[in-house]
């Protein structure tokens, strides 16, 4: 049975799912910085995944992507699967610009995560929203 990480679920707000993945916005105002965590047990590689579940992890990558490239207008996006510290699967989503607080580096452990307000994160949300697919079903979905 499938169960987010706590280490995902303590860093980072559920904002509802796709078919396949939920999503999550990792709670540091520094970045647009999203996570897709397909909802499948003991999986770690997407190479684990079925192969109708890797078109569909694709599909909703892409998605997002295209969200992001609408709302925020980066000037780069950081796609990246990495689970050194996490193991379960999940895909970062990150929207990069050449003001913020890492570029160019990877923004991992380059400065403390610094959590949303109430406000920014309405406003994070708000910005993306009118760009998320009708698969797209906001709210926490149950383990």
């Amino acid at each position: 049975m499938f169960s987010l990480d706590p280490q995902l679920r303590n860093d980072a707000n559920v904002l509802g799912s796709f078919p396949l993945c939920n999503l999550l916005l990792i709670n540091d105002a520094q970045y647009p910085w999203f996570v897709l965590v397909p909802r499948r047990a003991n999986i770690t590689e997407i190479v684990q995944l079925s192969p109708k579940d890797r078109i569909q992890l694709l599909e909703e990558s892409c998605q997002l992507q295209e969200c992001l490239l609408s709302a925020f207008q980066p000037d780069k996006l950081n796609v990246a699967a990495l689970g050194n510290m996490v193991s379960q699967l999940h895909l970062h989503h990150i929207a990069r610009f050449r003001k913020d607080a890492a570029w160019p580096a990877p923004v991992w452990g380059k400065h403390p995560a610094m959590p949303y307000t109430d406000a920014q994160l309405a406003a994070r949300l708000e910005a993306l929203r009118p760009y998320l697919p009708d698969s797209f079903a906001w709210g926490e979905d149950d383990d």
